[in-house]
């Protein structure tokens, strides 16, 4: 018999949830952008644009899109260097620069949206 010993880091089943979640937004978001209103708005200006993005919806959908893109890269590259790299000051360092990486890249995206 195998006895599990509890660490305190809950990962696991959170986790993979949230990156189903987050996967699943940001497709949907992909295909209501890319499907739908691509596809039928001819021609694509910058005027176009700026009236799709200076509706209130589409910023909310767009800042929803980059939290979750944000969350995902998040677990995802956590757990990539949790699993290959085994020096934990490395390990921990490689984190911190992930994790203020995609915090600068979230506050640019809410920078850029309501600018």
């Amino acid at each position: 018999m195998v006895n599990r010993v509890v660490v305190g880091a809950h990962y696991g089943l959170l986790d993979w949830l949230a990156q189903r979640i987050t996967g699943a937004l940001i497709a949907l978001y992909l295909v209501v952008l890319g499907g739908g209103w691509l596809l039928a708005t001819r021609p694509l200006t910058f005027e176009t644009w700026q009236g799709l993005f200076a509706q209130g919806w589409m910023r909310v959908a767009t800042l929803l899109f980059a939290v979750s893109v944000a969350w995902h890269a998040w677990i995802g590259l956590r757990d990539i260097l949790m699993d290959y790299v085994k020096p934990a000051g490395l390990r921990l360092g490689l984190q911190v620069l992930v994790l203020l990486t995609v915090a600068a890249y979230l506050g640019w995206a809410v920078q850029i949206l309501w600018r």
